[in-house]
């Protein structure tokens, strides 16, 4: 059965901030739904119930006894007091002010902000400032979102386990002797902690829904081109995109709305009109016995397979049967390409890295060596600023790409995305969604991987075939396998057709849950 999402047991020792009673004298009428942070804070807010200051101190003081623990940031912004006290004066001259006002968002560090360092998780940027920030970052600014720091990644978003940034090791919430998941470790971290409202993440292979689904929390991976990329450090530009982590399904949805839209800056961005998510809230009758009655889930046979643990198997299983309770018609489908996606992905990311990263070579981006040779300037730079997991991709695509090579590797490769894409295509003309785990397993423990670079690879199994094909998917908690202190969270993955993010649907699901 699907599950709401309950704070991080391992952190109870610590005083968690919440807008419960900020909303218990509300009209039930106008209530906002209780699992949306950013609507109760919102009604909070423009009721005079809390100031914006004393929301982000309350953050700001969890984010100081935590991250100790959990080093989910790489930067806290210093001005966030200032920025909430801003937004109290517009509050109190009755101003208008945005739909994330007074809402603390944390930001992976291979996204641009001008007035906080941007370092990809690499030493190669360390201390790198942005002269203007990501279009995502933007949007969320002029809204009223207080950025409230850049949070720790794998090193330019190559890994699954926040174990390869240049900086620190990210601890899972649940259980800090374990990975929070990769690369968008930080963010999922952040947001399952409480420690900030919402998040992005960025997401190549699976790097918002990994995490997602080790911390618990909802992670969303919208289709390709519907938020912007400009401002997002290249790891694999045909793959990579911008997602979000909140606590709630409204809470993602709410954010992606934020930062979606076409972007001149960017000519792969989408002009199709951006839907209000939020909206679809009234269109569902809550009181139906079966409120999803007509929906069709494909249930992919693959990922239920051996390989996966039994224990997520369950609970996928389980989660699959409470919705056809909720009216929902689901029947097992298979996908012959699906494991095929996995060495497709690597080849095409790896090639497509050894391009993107051709720029970090310490004289147009990054720390220069102390060299007078040229050679030597781009060997010495790029050795000593590259972490170990960025050079073996950079190595990889290189030999893919190299001649001789590119059509047994790389071509092959995009064949194979193509079957992959009209896979899914034929999959989704039959389903409304499809349905599977978002990893084989639950969180591992910090260290378990790293020096088995191909078990770490084979655990993306369950979402690269996503990303070659451009599709959106969410990661939803759906309950908790035996380990760490109190048990670890499992998330299930739902797929939609391109520009189709679902929201309605699980929007509803997340309301009845």
């Amino acid at each position: 059965m699907l599950s709401t999402l309950h704070p991080p047991r391992s952190l109870s020792r610590f005083p968690r901030y919440t807008l419960c009673t900020l909303t218990a004298q509300s009209s039930p009428s106008t209530t906002p739904p209780p699992h949306s942070q950013i609507l109760s804070i919102r009604r909070a807010l423009l009721s005079r119930q809390v100031t914006t200051t004393q929301l982000a101190e309350s953050y700001l003081t969890r984010l100081r006894l935590t991250e100790p623990h959990l080093k989910s940031f790489l930067h806290v912004s210093d001005a966030v007091s200032q920025q909430a006290h801003c937004l109290d004066g517009k509050i109190a001259r009755n101003e208008e002010v945005g739909p994330l006002a007074g809402v603390l968002v944390g930001v992976k560090d291979n996204i641009c902000t001008v007035d906080m360092p941007s370092t990809g998780g690499s030493r190669v940027l360390d201390g790198y400032r942005p002269p203007f920030d990501a279009t995502a970052v933007r949007k969320i600014k002029e809204l009223g979102g207080i950025v409230v720091g850049k949070t720790n990644l794998d090193e330019f978003g190559m890994g699954s386990t926040t174990e390869a940034s240049a900086f620190q090791v990210t601890a899972n919430p649940w259980d800090v002797s374990r990975v929070p998941g990769g690369s968008s470790g930080g963010s999922a971290a952040a947001v399952s902690a409480r420690q900030c409202v919402v998040s992005l993440g960025s997401d190549t292979g699976g790097s918002v829904r990994q995490p997602a689904s080790f911390c618990g929390v909802v992670g969303l991976k919208p289709t390709y081109g519907r938020v912007s990329r400009y401002g997002l450090m290249a790891y694999a530009s045909s793959l990579d995109v911008i997602g979000c982590f909140g606590s709630s399904v409204a809470d993602t949805g709410i954010l992606l709305r934020v930062i979606s839209g076409h972007d001149r800056l960017d000519a792969t961005s989408s002009k199709r009109e951006v839907p209000d998510f939020a909206s679809q809230f009234a269109s569902i009758n809550l009181l139906e016995s079966k409120p999803l009655k007509g929906l069709r889930v494909g249930l992919i046979r693959q990922t239920l397979d051996d390989g996966v643990d039994s224990g997520v198997v369950s609970l996928i299983r389980g989660a699959a049967s409470h919705l056809e309770e909720l009216g929902c018609s689901v029947t097992e489908i298979s996908l012959p390409s699906f494991s095929l996606g996995l060495p497709a992905y690597y080849v095409l990311a790896s090639s497509e890295s050894s391009s993107n990263l051709s720029r970090y070579d310490g004289v147009r981006y990054g720390n220069q060596a102390a060299v007078d040779e040229l050679n030597s300037l781009y060997g010495d730079s790029r050795a000593k600023g590259f972490g170990p997991e960025v050079k073996r991709r950079i190595l990889m695509g290189t030999y893919a790409l190299s001649a001789g090579y590119y059509d047994a590797y790389y071509k092959r490769a995009q064949q194979v995305r193509t079957l992959v894409r009209k896979s899914f295509k034929a999959a989704l003309d039959q389903n409304d969604i499809l349905v599977s785990p978002a990893a084989p397993s639950a969180a591992y423990k910090i260290g378990e991987k790293k020096d088995d670079p191909l078990a770490m690879y084979a655990g993306d199994i369950m979402t690269v075939n996503v990303n070659l094909a451009g599709l959106p998917a969410l990661v939803l908690p759906c309950g908790f396998v035996e380990g760490g202190v109190a048990g670890l969270p499992v998330g299930i993955q739902m797929i939609g057709a391109a520009f189709d993010e679902v929201l309605k649907i699980l929007i509803a699901i997340d309301i009845l849950i």
